[in-house]
């Protein structure tokens, strides 16, 4: 059916420059294809694409994948909704088709149409219905340079490293607003990751760049939700009761991924309602891991203070329910925290066994750095500064397999959790070849340029 909403999204004030070449107008075919996971993707997966104004009505071809190029003659046409969005580079139209009814473990390919014709044949596999080992990767912040800079350690991430099977973005994906329109700045994300984007489910968590400026009647100010991000991601609704459109679960093959959003409970009054939501469905949960995701971290690599307000609510239950992973972003450096006591205090706990509670990652993807803070050379066990990374978790029955990738691919960190018969986890550093520290030495940078990392 078509749902087409009865006015266009507002669309932020353009900025300038435009991305070169003004590539990113609505076409007769269908680009900005998005796949996501359903809260049970063995069973369901949705897209989100773009069409120009004549293509009407949201429509799919899907079909069990087959080894010719037979897939029409077996695929079914499934109907989604639609929505105007009117931007910088014209009118145009968002599509969302959900495929339910799934068989678990499934190849399966399906094609979008637009108003000139069908897209390509773009093909998925279904999760497993029990835990199975796979191969996830994380990125941190894209925002800045996403064609330019992001798009090649993205791109090389999938290149080097075979069955990645999921990605989770910890927000921040555009700019919104710095460098670029925004309409381009999404034309360029989605183009930094291509056909990988619309083969592989995406899990993103928004950022406070996903987030519009608000001036209230009374002249106050305070943000709303960008007009893209319920165009560009069919996501799961199965999240706190007031921002529903940002927290989701996902449980994919032994994993819980549940994305909270930090913006909502920093600045809207969301904090509670998400706290006891995280603290809820993780008590819920079933799953072998639980793995949390969100943008502005914790424990902070840059800033002159971690984020008290979500340290104060979400840690304590992190602790409580034995999260494994907290994901994060918004720092643009890169930090793993194991312990708040520092360093030296995990070292020696790692050296005697002692059980690891959640270990929070921070990083970052795309061009914009920040310095680090005076806490770096002492809390975290890991840090790197003016550095785009990557990073490749593994997932199996007793051990997560954590690296992260510098953007030409070195090794620059990792350790494994692995779970013991008493349920704990031990968290074991990696006696693998790594390549040196990656700091600022005052204006020099770690390759031997210029510090583009800026204080905070």
């Amino acid at each position: 059916m078509v749902s087409t909403m009865p006015a266009p999204a507002e669309v932020p004030a353009a900025a300038v420059p435009r991305s070169p070449g003004l590539p990113y107008a609505p076409r007769t075919l269908p680009d900005r294809i998005v796949l996501t996971a359903g809260a049970d993707p063995s069973r369901e997966m949705a897209v989100a694409f773009r069409t120009d104004m004549a293509q009407l009505d949201a429509q799919a071809q899907i079909a069990v994948a087959v080894d010719g190029p037979t897939l029409e003659e077996k695929a079914r046409i499934v109907a989604g909704t639609s929505r105007e969005i009117t931007s910088a580079n014209g009118p145009a139209r968002y599509h969302q088709v959900r495929f339910s009814g799934l068989q678990p473990d499934t190849a399966y390919a399906y094609r979008v149409k637009g108003s000139a014709g069908w897209s390509e044949w773009l093909q998925f596999r279904t999760a497993a219905a029990a835990a199975k080992p796979f191969r996830f990767l994380y990125l941190g912040d894209t925002q800045n340079g996403i064609l330019t800079y992001a798009s090649r350690v993205i791109r090389q991430a999938f290149h080097a490293n075979g069955g990645i099977e999921l990605v989770v973005h910890a927000g921040d994906l555009v700019a919104q607003r710095d460098d670029l329109d925004h309409d381009d700045e999404w034309g360029e994300w989605t183009q930094a990751g291509g056909f990988n984007y619309a083969m592989v489910p995406q899990l993103p968590a928004t950022g406070n760049h996903e987030y519009v400026d608000l001036i209230k009647p009374d002249g106050s100010e305070s943000r709303k939700l960008g007009p893209y991000w319920p165009l560009q991601f069919a996501l799961p609704a199965n999240g706190a009761d007031p921002v529903k459109a940002t927290t989701y679960f996902v449980d994919y093959q032994g994993v819980r991924f549940i994305i909270l959003d930090g913006t909502a409970a920093l600045d809207l009054g969301a904090l509670n309602a998400q706290t006891r939501w995280l603290d809820a469905t993780l008590a819920a949960s079933t799953a072998r891991w639980n793995v949390v995701l969100f943008h502005q971290p914790i424990f902070t690599c840059a800033r002159p203070n971690d984020t008290a307000e979500l340290k104060a609510a979400w840690k304590p239950v992190f602790e409580r329910r034995k999260v494994d992973l907290v994901l994060q972003g918004h720092d643009h450096c890169y930090s793993r925290l194991t312990a708040e006591a520092g360093r030296d205090a995990a070292r020696v706990a790692h050296s005697a066994g002692v059980a690891q509670g959640p270990v929070y990652l921070v990083s970052v993807t795309g061009s914009k750095m920040y310095a680090l803070n005076d806490r770096a050379g002492t809390q975290p066990d890991k840090v790197a500064e003016a550095t785009e990374l990557y990073q490749v978790v593994d997932v199996e029955d007793a051990r997560l397999r954590f690296r992260t990738y510098t953007a030409s691919g070195r090794l620059y960190d990792g350790f494994d959790l692995e779970r013991g018969a008493d349920g704990n986890n031990r968290l074991k550093e990696l006696d693998e070849p790594m390549i040196p520290l990656r700091r600022c030495e005052g204006a020099v940078g770690p390759d031997g340029g210029v510090c583009v990392s800026r204080a905070k």
